[in-house]
């Protein structure tokens, strides 16, 4: 399945309702929302700097966290942007695939 890396920003409201709801509310509302969607939240966690909060989870396509994100910051309490993460063995096979890119000007 694959994974991808979500880092929410809470507006004024968001953290007004996390402090209501306190961190480890937050943490199994966003668990429970990714199971709905067939996925796992691998992990989440608070931080300092430009996200409030990060979360890595695993859900079955692009549609499934698209939706996810749409969601989320339709809601008005938190900005997410999300990453595809890729793993090793992914780049692996990237590293093998030849493509005929041509540089600008070359």
């Amino acid at each position: 399945m694959p994974k991808y890396l979500l880092r929410a920003s809470y507006t004024v409201e968001g953290a007004r309702g996390l402090l209501k709801e306190g961190g480890s509310g937050r943490r199994t509302a966003v668990e429970k929302l990714v199971r709905k969607l067939g996925g796992e939240l691998e992990g989440f966690y608070y931080a300092f700097g430009d996200a409030d909060a990060i979360a890595i989870v695993d859900v079955p396509d692009a549609a499934t966290v698209t939706a996810l994100s749409l969601a989320i910051n339709s809601s008005g309490a938190v900005n997410v942007a999300t990453t595809a993460l890729v793993t090793p063995e992914e780049v692996d096979a990237a590293c093998k695939k030849s493509v005929p890119y041509r540089a600008p000007g070359a």
